[in-house]
């Protein structure tokens, strides 16, 4: 059990129901405009709303507070090709071989296909790593819990962290993404978990029409 003198006060300031409702609307409001997009502008990123955005996704809530993510940055041109060409080799086996004709289906309307262009046109891809255990300074292996659970909130706080700050995002999961790990080195202990393309939108950049669901399709009160 912890000891008391572990914890700190809360930093936590009420709000008039008023400014609370101001802030809900405004926030969805920021959030209904997000995109998946696949038109990326090569024009760079500041590093420091990238370690921003970061920083914020390490706030998120994580089993024992072991914090079980690690985010690799890739803006080097040379990475970025040799990560798209690994990257096309398991989409063409994806889209020829394993996918059913149901997801293929369900694919169409979004335009998708083997080419990930904007895999070597962004101007950065965070490559986001989850670990079963975490290695300390003195080589001890600690396990960790909830891995998933915490690394898929971790990267919903990165997007949003990424959309307030005026970037276009995408999550690419080429399965499998063992190439990720070799390319970027790391080891052992961490697999992949998801690939964030992230920039700015190309100029005249087309999204498919879709629609989210209503509130009463997706929540119940009761």
């Amino acid at each position: 059990m912890a000891r008391s003198d572990a914890f700190i006060p809360l930093d936590f300031s009420a709000q008039e129901e008023a400014a609370m409702q101001q802030q809900a609307s405004a926030f969805y409001q920021l959030m209904s405009k997000r995109r998946s997009v696949r038109d990326f502008s090569p024009q760079p990123v500041p590093a420091s709303v990238l370690e921003d955005a970061i920083l914020a996704a390490g706030t998120a809530p994580s089993g024992a507070n072991m914090q079980p993510w690690h985010f690799v940055v890739v803006r080097d041109a040379e990475v970025k090709q040799k990560i798209r060409e690994a990257a096309e080799i398991e989409e063409r086996e994806l889209y020829e071989n394993r996918a059913s004709d149901e997801w293929l289906d369900a694919l169409t309307p979004l335009g998708t296909d083997a080419n990930k262009p904007f895999l070597e046109t962004a101007p950065a891809l965070i490559a986001i790593f989850l670990k079963k255990v975490t290695i300390d300074e003195q080589g001890e292996k600690h396990k960790n819990y909830y891995t998933s659970e915490s690394v898929g909130i971790a990267t919903g706080v990165l997007i949003t962290a990424l959309h307030n700050a005026g970037l276009a995002t995408l999550t690419h999961t080429p399965s499998p993404m063992k190439f990720l790990s070799q390319i970027l080195e790391r080891p052992s202990h961490e697999r992949p978990f998801l690939l964030l393309v992230t920039g700015y939108p190309a100029e005249g950049t087309l999204v498919p029409d879709i629609k989210r669901l209503p509130l009463d399709k997706i929540a119940t009160f009761i």
